[in-house]
Parts: C-alpha cells; sequence; structure tokens
C-alpha cells in the first residue's frame, strides 16, 4: 500500500504570519510531520531560520531563487506572504511558472492580502462580497497582485485562496510592546475604527482552510471587535499599570505619510465567513483578552 505523502509548505516570506503557521503545524504534527522551507531576503535570517529546521533560499525582487524547480520540488502547500511592489508580484513575476509546473501535486496556495483593498467605507460594515475600491498606491498594489494569483487559479488549475488581513498583532508585536518602547501614541479621530487580528488566528484559520480548500475563495481575517486603536493603547497601559500617552486629535498629531495613510480608510470588517466556511473558533475575538494572554506567557500578572 502506498503510504501518502509527507505534506510540504514553502513560504515566500518567512516573515511573522508564516512563521506562527509553521510552528502550528509543527506542534500539531511534530517537525518531521510537515516538511517545511521558505524564503529571506537576509543571509542572516537565513542561516537563522536554517538552525530551525527550515529549508531557506534568499530571494527578493532583484533575486529571484537560484534553482526555483530545486527549492519548489515536491511543494504540497504553499504560502506567500511577499508584498507587491511598483512593478507587480515580485513572486509571480519571477516564478509563476515554476509554481503552476507544480500542478497537479500542489493542494493549496495561500496569499497573505490587506483588508486594505476594500477602501474607506465611512465606518460602515464590509465583508468579502463588497466591492473592492481601494484608495492609496499600496492598497491598490494588493489589489492588482490579488488578480494576478486568481490568474494562476484560472489559467493553470492553481488553488489560490486569498486572506485579507486586518491589522496584526501578537507577542513581541502588540500595543504592549510599544508601550514598553515609548513608540506607542493615542490619536482621536472621532468615529475611526481599525480592525485587528492576533497572530496565532491568522495561523489557525490557514490552518482550517487546509481542511476545507475552496480555490478562488477570499476570507477576511479579523477579530470581533473593530476598535479605535487610542483605546487599545489606553487598555494596555491600565494592564501595565501606566499612564497612557496624551490624546492627539488627528489634524494635530503630524504623522508620517505612511501612518497618516492608515487613517484613511475607516471600516468594520465582518469576518463571518471563517466561522461558517471553515469552522474557525477565534483563539482572541477581542484584544483585550489577547493581550491579558500576553502578559501571562510572560509572567505577568493581568487581572
Amino acid at each position: 500500500m502506498q503510504q501518502p505523502q509527507t505534506p510540504r509548505l514553502f513560504c515566500f516570506g518567512l516573515g511573522f504570519s508564516p512563521l506562527a503557521f509553521i510552528d502550528l503545524v509543527r506542534r500539531e504534527h511534530g517537525p518531521e510531520g510537515w516538511h517545511v522551507a521558505g524564503t529571506t531576503r537576509s543571509p542572516e535570517k537565513a542561516a537563522a531560520l536554517s538552525a530551525r529546521g527550515i529549508g531557506t533560499h534568499l530571494f527578493d525582487r532583484g533575486r529571484p531563487l537560484d534553482d526555483a524547480a530545486a527549492a519548489l520540488a515536491g511543494t504540497t502547500h504553499l504560502l506567500t506572504a511577499v508584498p507587491p511592489d511598483a512593478d507587480g508580484d515580485p513572486v509571480l513575476d519571477h516564478h509563476a511558472a515554476d509554481i503552476a509546473a507544480l500542478m497537479p501535486g500542489l493542494r493549496w496556495v495561500g496569499y497573505l492580502s490587506t483588508t486594505g483593498v476594500y477602501g474607506d467605507h465611512g465606518g460602515a460594515w464590509v465583508d468579502e462580497a463588497t466591492p473592492l475600491q481601494p484608495t492609496g498606491r499600496r492598497q491598490k498594489q494588493r489589489a492588482a497582485a490579488e488578480q494576478a494569483w486568481l490568474r494562476l487559479w484560472h489559467d493553470h488549475g492553481a488553488p489560490v485562496h486569498l486572506f485579507r488581513l486586518a491589522g496584526i498583532y501578537g507577542p513581541g508585536r502588540s500595543v504592549i510592546d510599544s508601550v514598553r518602547n515609548g513608540t506607542a501614541r493615542r490619536i482621536d479621530k472621532p468615529g475611526q475604527v481599525f480592525s485587528r487580528i492576533h497572530v496565532d488566528d491568522i495561523a489557525r484559520t490557514l490552518r482550517a482552510s487546509i481542511d476545507r480548500p475552496n480555490p478562488g475563495a477570499a476570507y477576511n481575517l479579523c477579530d470581533d471587535n473593530p476598535a479605535p486603536g487610542h483605546e487599545v493603547t489606553a487598555y494596555a497601559c491600565e494592564l501595565l499599570g501606566v499612564e497612557p500617552p496624551p490624546l492627539v486629535p488627528f489634524d494635530q498629531a503630524e504623522l508620517s505619510p505612511m501612518a497618516a495613510s492608515f487613517y484613511a480608510d475607516n471600516k468594520k470588517v465582518r469576518n463571518d465567513r471563517i466561522k461558517d466556511e471553515l469552522g474557525v473558533t477565534l483563539k482572541y475575538p477581542d484584544y483585550r483578552p489577547a493581550l491579558r494572554d500576553q502578559l501571562r506567557q510572560e509572567g505577568h500578572t493581568a487581572d
């Protein structure tokens, strides 16, 4: 009897979310249950990731994979977190044909996008059926990249899934960390809310999609509680027992163009589809238990 093939995950861009996903599948099945590999831009990071048992290759817009066929050989699941640039999607521009050549053994492809593709809705709710109307340059590049990945599905049958991520946070990249390092600010723009998603729930949703694939589908990844950023910062300060930074009106905040761009769009993002279609139960449906849990994991009492 033929033994089932050990799944092989290849991640373009071994960043915060893909590494959380790798950690999840390894916890489920042990280090030998999945073969994992991926890319980074940094030789130093490549060495560190290789030491963790992740086959690591250098990749960037100006540096395609040295031997793509060898690097991708045997890949059953592919995740990409590489953002588009002014010229398009670097992964597809260099390696679309190499990815297509993995068919029919390629069982699942995930593209990490952003809820920014929906644009501004004046604080109203959006879901996956909402027409895309990206406002800024980066959001428009994301929407174009989504379509490019879907063409890989339409033209070659690659089982592409789109995951539109809200603001990502987790240990090391949470408001608790920004309060501690002195970079937290509290900006007041009345009516402005942001959706967010914990990195652990990103990993759980990707895993659920692998179990219930639906090529061509798009999923919003966010929690149940869109909230103003200044409220989240105030709560983190309360947990840490420190005075929150002053509340600064948006028009007086002197934000960088990049920071100000996050306030250009205002919407609440629905996450019903990951629950109804993928059966996801969020570990952190609200930022409060997530921040308390981070402190507990660090050995602090947060109640």
